[in-house]
């Protein structure tokens, strides 16, 4: 987590509600952000019962525009854009040479030639000047009057359908144009809970107005960057700059998936993107170690950073999220094994002040998705 000086915080658009709201305020990725109002369980828990409101606006929106954007955005990433619909989004990322993960981003088509990009809110400027090194003749363009609102859970559905009608057609990462009281706004149904959800980007001068008009249901409750992290862990869910990294590769990480059948030996497009030859041969012969879920035995939590061992005590990996999952009333974490310790059920240790607490190798998610494809 980026943390920066008082003096030096950027305020959302919503930063005048949140202090309405009486949330308790952090420093986050350079931004004064809401990590709590009623508290984290009790907004974790209203997530996964009702909705939640996350004023996510400190991450980066981008617009990629012009003539092959599908084709040069591909040398970056890993992913199939040539032949991605119009209005649909996935999750991908942008690699070094080494293969290892720059950032992870969502990229939607908006147009033939238009791409909207997502990037994490504490790499958004060095991303703005790769895209902008190497896209040559295209329009890269910061959306700096831009606020980004998710709502999460399983009432959203029924409450964005109230204020936008059209997003009643939507599946899982698709998104669609619509209007908020004159202004453009483009929706998109994900999210980073695990939940059923919408991300709702539009003009950081109707974003207060929009917030205010969703928390008049009954439905909805402002959740902080404290719920946010520990419904991201129960789904199973990377946080960039802990559980990825410029020296941890998509294999390392077991996000295998986020590499299109297109772009894989044999695809109709194979590699062609920036760590190919590393992350391939690692698809192909498996890599030394592996992100892995753990379930903690007994009530005390393992925090990121805990050292994992053995039976015998040997080192063998790191916690890099760790914390209490209130909806599994049990701490839980995620970190990195040796391959020959990733079976499920694999019995080990993680090291918390001193002390070897037994934890097991989980699968993930912790909980079940609901996402609606």
């Amino acid at each position: 987590m980026a943390v920066s000086s008082a003096d030096d915080l950027q305020h959302t658009p919503l930063y005048t509600l949140h202090g309405e709201l009486s949330a308790r305020m952090v420093p986050f990725a350079g931004y004064s952000m809401p990590v709590q109002y009623a508290g984290v369980k009790a907004e974790h828990l209203h997530t996964r019962e009702m909705a939640g409101l996350f004023d996510v606006s400190h991450m980066g929106q981008v617009l990629v525009r012009g003539v092959q954007a599908a084709q040069q955005l591909e040398a970056l990433v890993p992913m199939d854009l040539i032949d991605l619909p119009i209005n649909k989004q996935i999750y991908s990322l942008l690699t070094n040479i080494e293969g290892g993960i720059i950032d992870d981003l969502m990229i939607c088509r908006w147009e033939e030639e238009t791409f909207f990009l997502v990037v994490n809110a504490a790499c958004k400027i060095n991303d703005l000047a790769l895209l902008e090194a190497q896209l040559e003749g295209l329009t890269v363009e910061l959306l700096e009057d831009k606020a980004l609102v998710a709502v999460q859970g399983p009432k959203a559905v029924t409450v964005i359908a109230a204020i936008f009608p059209e997003s009643q057609t939507l599946t899982f990462m698709t998104g669609c144009h619509a209007d908020f009281d004159g202004s453009p706004v483009y929706i998109t149904r994900a999210g980073y809970t695990g939940e059923d959800g919408f991300e709702i980007s539009l003009p950081g001068s109707s974003a207060e107005a929009f917030c205010r008009e969703l928390l008049d249901f009954e439905e909805i409750a402002p959740v902080g960057l404290g719920a946010r992290d520990t419904l991201r862990l129960e789904a199973g869910l990377c946080l960039y700059g802990h559980d990825m990294n410029e020296s941890i590769t998509p294999m390392t990480a077991d996000l295998q998936w986020s590499i299109s059948k297109a772009r894989r030996i044999g695809g109709s497009r194979p590699g062609g993107f920036t760590g190919a030859e590393v992350i391939l041969d690692e698809m192909d012969k498996g890599t030394a170690e592996k992100r892995v879920g753990l379930a903690v035995n007994g009530r005390a939590p393992v925090r990121e950073g805990a050292e994992l061992v053995d039976v015998s005590g040997n080192s063998i990996g790191r916690v890099t999220s760790g914390g209490f999952g209130p909806s599994m009333d049990a701490p839980i974490a995620m970190g990195y094994v040796g391959t020959s310790f990733c079976s499920l059920g694999t019995q080990i240790h993680a090291m918390v002040r001193g002390k070897a607490l037994p934890v097991t190798v989980n699968s993930l998610p912790f909980i079940p998705h609901n996402y609606v494809r």
